[in-house]
């Protein structure tokens, strides 16, 4: 089957299975996707009761278009296949995809595949409709990236865990997400490119993870803002007061979207027999050729999953 594995993520809201009432509250929020937690965010005497939460948010709450997740415990937990058999037999219908927690190895990708196909066939579900989301938080876990990253096409994002991948090396730093103190480099930019190109080779989203001080905005934005600018396609959020920061950060300004619209434009007529048929055009004072035609794609891409609309028109040039 075809499912659309790009979908809008600039804003990816965590919310405890713990807690009916934030599971409740979330639906409401504008967040581009919630993800319901079975792992951090649940205390071990909680996490079977939170999965019952879980399933009855799922297949009673009001999500209109957000892309619903739910997170895992991770493999090496005793946890985990049970968390997946009830969510998925309980509210597969209405769910989009499992996030696993702290993958190593490829193999555990294609374990949770497994186990969902398993799943899907017994219960009369559409086999490879549910996405794996797949989070890197540890050393070992980026080394192996690229074998992650193509483990199974139910893949559809690779997500930063800086939290516990902080700790994995022993960065000197207890703020998660900020700089460690003592290098005046970012620290983090080789593990995000990292994860970048593994996503992208795999045409795979690739998704920032939290900023824990949630009062700080300016600190929250000038984190979103440099994955922003490296190519990620969003970022967690924690608390309300982050989403409409991710969901302005990761889109387009309106003058890039309709700039990237025109060229889109301008390049289909310029190619066309209409157009002459030529591989470059001249947009006002910029010359236009394919590359710039998937640039644009890019940009267009993305105002288009944030709906955004033009306010701008192509003109066919006169002769």
């Amino acid at each position: 089957m075809t499912v659309n594995r790009l979908r809008p993520r600039r804003s990816c809201l965590a919310v405890p299975g713990s807690n009916p009432r934030f599971l409740e509250k979330a639906q409401g929020l504008p967040a581009d996707q919630v993800f319901l937690d079975l792992e951090d965010a649940c205390a071990p005497l909680v996490k079977e009761s939170a999965r019952h939460n879980i399933v009855d948010a799922l297949n009673n709450g009001d999500w209109g278009n957000k892309t619903k997740v739910v997170r895992v415990n991770d493999w090496t937990t005793h946890w985990t296949y049970r968390d997946v058999i009830t969510v998925v037999e309980g509210a597969g219908p209405n769910l989009d995809c499992i996030m696993l927690p702290k993958v190593q190895t490829a193999e555990q990708v294609k374990a949770l595949d497994l186990l969902l196909t398993q799943i899907e066939k017994t219960m009369g579900f559409e086999v490879g409709k549910i996405g794996i989301e797949a989070q890197i938080e540890n050393a070992k876990g980026l080394i192996n990236v690229d074998a992650i990253a193509e483990a199974s096409p139910r893949l559809e994002t690779i997500i930063f865990g800086p939290a516990d991948f902080m700790a994995s090396i022993n960065m000197k730093s207890l703020v998660v997400g900020e700089q460690p103190p003592g290098y005046d480099a970012d620290a983090y930019h080789y593990i995000l490119m990292r994860i970048l190109m593994a996503a992208r080779a795999n045409d795979l989203q690739a998704i920032d993870g939290p900023y824990l001080q949630i009062r700080n905005q300016e600190g929250y934005k000038a984190v979103a803002r440099r994955a922003a600018a490296l190519g990620f396609d969003g970022k967690w959020v924690l608390h309300p007061d982050q989403v409409a920061a991710a969901n302005e950060i990761f889109s387009p300004s309106q003058e890039d979207y309709d700039h990237a619209e025109l060229i889109l434009d301008a390049y289909d007529w310029c190619t066309s027999e209409a157009g002459g048929a030529k591989g470059s055009a001249m947009l006002g004072d910029e010359m236009i050729d394919e590359a710039s035609r998937k640039m644009a794609l890019v940009i267009a891409g993305k105002g288009r999953a944030a709906g955004m609309e033009r306010t701008t028109k192509f003109e066919i040039p006169e002769s």
